[in-house]
């Protein structure tokens, strides 16, 4: 039996994904190393931070792509913007049989040296992570021993809590007593509960 031809079933795709921080960087540079590695489409951010948690060209390439296809980049640092972040999208990818190349550094995951490499940068990334959550918790436990407050500040101090209090045994309603103080109603009930217990 003959394989069905890519017309009734969409060939596998080369696609780019391109971004500049900088509204005044272009992605010329970057458009044209990805038509020359082959990608048929290219999808973009222009003027977005890396660092951003919501980027349309990003989202735009990611829902596009499918089994089969492989996604292309200038450069690592122009898809995720941590390199916890940049794993957990490379291996999404590969969850979804879908393959990256970056143009400039040495992966390529449908190779097997493209592949040691992320398991590397994604061993790099847990050790990463650990990292930032023991020094998080060293500082905490520090600043407990000095006596600092953790947490949100609260919204309602004592005075105002009690002053809530009067107002609603004066017969205000916690609604107009909340908007009185400039808080949400929820957050009045939840400092009087506070208070109560």
């Amino acid at each position: 039996m003959n394989a069905r031809p890519c017309s009734l079933k969409r060939c596998p795709l080369v696609v780019g994904y391109a971004r500049v921080s900088r509204t005044d960087q272009t992605l010329a540079l970057q458009r044209d190393a990805l038509k020359a590695a082959g990608c048929r489409r290219v999808f973009s951010d222009h003027g977005v931070s890396g660092s951003a948690t919501q980027r349309r060209g990003l989202d735009a390439v990611l829902a596009y792509l499918k089994q089969g296809d492989t996604l292309v980049v200038w450069k690592l640092d122009r898809l995720g913007r941590s390199l916890f972040h940049l794993v957990q999208i490379i291996s999404e990818l590969g969850e979804r049989e879908i393959n990256f190349r970056s143009l400039s550094d040495p992966i390529d995951t449908a190779s097997p040296g493209g592949r040691f490499v992320l398991h590397i940068m994604a061993a790099l990334a847990e050790f990463e992570r650990s990292l930032i959550r023991e020094r998080t918790c060293a500082g905490l436990a520090a600043a407990k021993r000095r006596g600092r407050k953790l947490g949100r500040r609260r919204s309602l101090n004592v005075d105002q809590i009690d002053r809530a209090r009067r107002l609603i045994r004066d017969g205000g309603s916690r609604g107009d007593v909340a908007r009185r103080l400039g808080v949400a109603r929820s957050t009045l009930y939840l400092a009087l509960l506070r208070e109560e217990s």
